[in-house]
Parts: structure tokens; sequence; C-alpha cells
């Protein structure tokens, strides 16, 4: 065995004491490096494992993922692992998530808009019951009670296309959306009529905007009155006054990737995709009562919390 490991790396067939002696190694830590030898190759091998599980979930956020999300995403899988070693082992094979980009706002004044008050105030909660879930200092929101909603501008080789939200500020979930080639009224409309036809509002639902034309008009004011909402508006030029929708935008753009498109169908059905099955449906979110769950997941488990007792 002595001459075996004398040998490998060694063509003179010097022996152990005397590389040891020359190097002032001890013998004990060239027996002990050899022990662990098998253990070493059996744990290098599972970190191989493990790093292309991180690769794969990493691929699938479209490269959103960083070390906390993908532990999480991790941990989902019943796979018990350190949240240290999938940050370092990211670290080494240099995986990284998507740091957000800023944008350009749409916002624009309308010369005779009729104005809302800010009934949020920067508050992007939704109001609590009073109820503490059982074993968490946590009280829990509910749903159907707070929107924020706003619009973005999608490139394609076409010509441009829009994009109209509705988001609960209880789970972060996208109730309502609409796309056209056009920012007028009828697009916000159209993705406030999805939030409602989703059901779960509450009467007296808040629904908060920026002051761009299209929430300010008479179109949008008579629907949200017509379906027993209220409208709620930040000042103009403030994005802090809207951060929660325009924070998904930068969520949105940053994940999925593409910033040009070939034709309009193309956007249409990516953001679909990134909507209703990526986002809602798969993307983690830290939430404080729940830890890492996707907005779907934390509406089904408010609505459990909130249910009446039998």
């Amino acid at each position: 065995m002595d001459a075996e490991k004398a040998s490998e790396g060694n063509p003179a067939g010097h022996s152990v004491s005397f590389l040891c002696r020359v190097l002032g190694v001890p013998r004990s830590t060239h027996y002990a490096h050899w022990a662990a030898r098998p253990a070493r190759t059996v744990r290098e091998r599972a970190e191989e494992v493990l790093v292309g599980e991180i690769q794969v979930l990493h691929a699938g956020s479209r490269g959103a993922y960083g070390a906390p999300r993908i532990h999480a995403a991790l941990r989902r899988t019943g796979r018990a692992v350190n949240f240290k070693k999938v940050e370092r082992l990211m670290r080494k094979h240099r995986i990284v998530g998507i740091t957000r980009r800023r944008r350009r706002g749409l916002t624009r004044q309308a010369k005779r808009a009729v104005f809302a008050l800010d009934l949020i105030g920067r508050d992007f909660t939704a109001p609590r019951p009073g109820v503490r879930l059982i074993g968490r200092d946590f009280t829990a929101p509910r749903p159907g009670v707070r929107l924020v909603g706003d619009i973005t501008e999608l490139v394609t080789r076409d010509g441009k296309l829009y994009l109209a939200t509705c988001i609960d500020l209880a789970t972060r979930e996208v109730i309502g959306w609409a796309m056209a080639d056009h920012h007028r009224a009828e697009l916000p409309v159209a993705a406030l009529r999805m939030a409602a036809g989703r059901g779960g509002l509450e009467d007296g639902c808040i629904m908060h905007t920026d002051r761009g034309s299209e929430y300010t008009s008479d179109e949008f004011r008579t629907e949200t009155s017509k379906l027993r909402m209220r409208q709620s508006m930040g000042r103009v030029g403030s994005c802090y006054d809207n951060a929660a929708a325009e924070s998904w935008f930068a969520i949105l753009k940053a994940e999925i990737g593409t910033t040009v498109w070939e034709t309009r169908e193309a956007a249409r059905a990516d953001i679909f995709r990134y909507i209703e099955v990526e986002y809602n449906r798969s993307r983690l979110r830290r939430h404080p009562g729940y830890g890492y769950v996707t907005p779907l997941e934390t509406r089904s488990l408010l609505r459990q919390n909130l249910a009446p007792a039998a």
C-alpha cells in the first residue's frame, strides 16, 4: 500500500517518509488524506448531482432565481440541503439570478382629468382580520380588498404592444390582465373586468393606480363604480406611490428575458405563459407567514385560514 501511495505522482519511487520529510508534512496527514479519499469522491459526485438539479431549476425560472429561491425550490422537492451549500455551489459555478432593470413609465396626465384620493398611502399590504395563524406571529391579510394596476409597453418588430395588469396585494397574484396594440382606457378596463370575473373581490375593493389618462378617464371610473369598487390614485411623477404595480413589471421584464419579440402574437403567447403558468402558479415568493410559496398557493392558504370553523 505504501509503495502504491508513494508511486502515484512520484515516478522516482521515493518513500512516503522521505516525501513527507521534504514537504514538511506529517505522515499521519498523508495517510488521513488517503483514508478520506473514497468519502471525498462520494461527496464530490453528490455535489455534481446537486449542481445539475440547481441548473435545471435555474433554467426553469428563466435564469431568474438566486440562491434563496433555488434553495426553497429544492426543499419543496424534498431535497434536504443547507442554504450555504447551495449559495457556495452557485457562486462556484457562476449561476446567478437576474437583477431587475429600471423602466421608463407610461404615465401621462389627462388634460381634463378627474382624480381620486390616495386610499393606499404607500401601504402595499391588505387589511388583516385580527386572527393569528396558530404557532406563527403573523396575521393573515384578506384577498380581494386591495388591488394595484399599471400599464407597460412591450416592443415587437410588428410594433408596440401594451400590457395592463391588476394585482391582488394580499397574494401578489396577477388576477386581471389585458394586452392590445394601444393603451386607451379600454385596455385597463378589460384587465379590471377579468379581475372581477375571477371572483373573490369584496364590495368596496380598492383599485389603486397612477394618474395616467387611462385611469382618469370616464370609462375607467364608470367601470370601477359598476363593479362596486373604490378608485385610488397616487401622485403624478411619484413611482413610489404605485411601487407594487411598477415593481411587478420590473420582475416581468427581468425574468422573461426577451426585450424585442418578432411578432405581437409571439409576445402575447410569451406574456400569457409567464403570467398564468410561470408567475401565478410556479414562481416562489417569500411570504411572512408561509415561507416560499406561489401566489396561487398564497390565495389557497389565506382562504383556508380565513374560512369560519365548522
